[in-house]
């Protein structure tokens, strides 16, 4: 937890970027294969298609396009990076790191790492990311939650098969170049994590090294909802508590995409109206730690998020893992 000091350099978001695959999956489609139906899907999650890897499609390939764009709205070259950070929970090979497959292939230099903390890890990269440049270890490091969810899928479960989806999100920390206090409010303004281990058991993967075999999502999808209300809602209150902002003063809200009744919680508690709200859970579905990123992305370019507004990310996943960030994004 790095919270703002004007000793520190302020860490900016600059950038965004985004990729899907082009194969699109809809509910319709779905039910030729599983007992389930449109309306059945969109009543209990708000999901109403997902994208869907190619066969030799990577995630590390995932992470590359969407690094790209953002590196481009950046107007950086990949060069420019003093490292890289990839949150994924479907990493291209147990090792070595997607997060170095994505250096090698963008030609990049300096650290390159993943993290895993499933659907909560673009929040621990962000996080992460901040630390380290605060710390002096770097200026400028890139951030890439992506995922190939449908192959950790049994396409036979109805209580996962219909939730999960592919793609990649990444966005550009940068340390503040101007003087000591010009960035003060500007960029990552708090940043909290969690982890809960005793909750294991209600979502994890089968599978693994001692297993050897990958495995496939399980999960207990009403204490996962039960736990997401209440530990998204306390992380938010510490975020913004250490942010020193209220409610008041988010503009937006930008949540990990996993079920829009969650999503209208969170809102609630924020007194967010929906046109405040970032929701892309409708055409995504819920690709992990690339579902905030790619959501933000999406909104970046729309020009709904624009510099200077305030933003509250949130996520939780396996682990239990979970986290929230306040960022005013952009430039001053």
């Amino acid at each position: 937890m790095t919270p703002s000091n004007p000793t520190f350099p302020s860490v900016l978001l600059t950038a965004s970027g985004s990729y899907l695959p082009q194969k699109i999956v809809t509910n319709d489609d779905l039910t030729k294969t599983l007992d389930t139906s449109d309306e059945w899907i969109r009543q209990r999650t708000g999901i109403a298609q997902r994208h869907i890897a190619a066969e030799d499609e990577l995630t590390s390939d995932m992470a590359v396009a969407a690094a790209k764009q953002a590196l481009n709205m950046a107007g950086l070259g990949a060069d420019a990076l003093d490292g890289i950070i990839v949150a994924t929970t479907t990493p291209d090979d147990t090792f070595p790191s997607t997060a170095s497959v994505v250096q090698r292939k963008l030609a990049a230099t300096g650290f390159a790492f993943d993290v895993q903390a499933v659907c909560a890890g673009f929040i621990y990269g962000l996080d992460v990311g901040d630390a380290m440049i605060k710390a002096g270890k770097a200026r400028k490091i890139l951030v890439i939650g992506a995922e190939t969810f449908s192959r950790i899928l049994d396409w036979q479960d109805r209580s996962t098969a219909v939730l999960f989806g592919d793609g990649a999100g990444a966005v550009v920390l940068e340390a503040s170049d101007g003087g000591e206090n010009s960035a003060e409010n500007w960029g990552i303004l708090s940043s909290v994590i969690f982890t809960d281990g005793r909750f294991r058991d209600i979502l994890y993967v089968d599978g693994g090294v001692a297993r050897g075999q990958v495995g496939k999502v399980k999960m207990v999808g009403p204490d996962v909802f039960k736990h997401a209300v209440e530990k998204l809602a306390n992380g938010l209150d510490q975020a913004m508590t250490q942010s020193g902002l209220g409610a008041e003063d988010i503009d937006w809200l930008v949540p990990h995409q996993a079920n829009d009744r969650i999503i209208k919680t969170l809102q609630k508690k924020l007194k967010l109206p929906d046109e405040r709200v970032i929701r892309t859970i409708a055409r995504h579905a819920n690709t992990s730690a690339a579902s905030i990123p790619l959501a933000f992305d999406e909104a970046m370019r729309g020009k709904q998020i624009k510099a200077g507004d305030v933003v509250a990310f949130e996520a939780i996943g396996g682990g239990l893992a979970w986290g929230a960030a306040i960022v005013r994004v952009g430039r001053p």
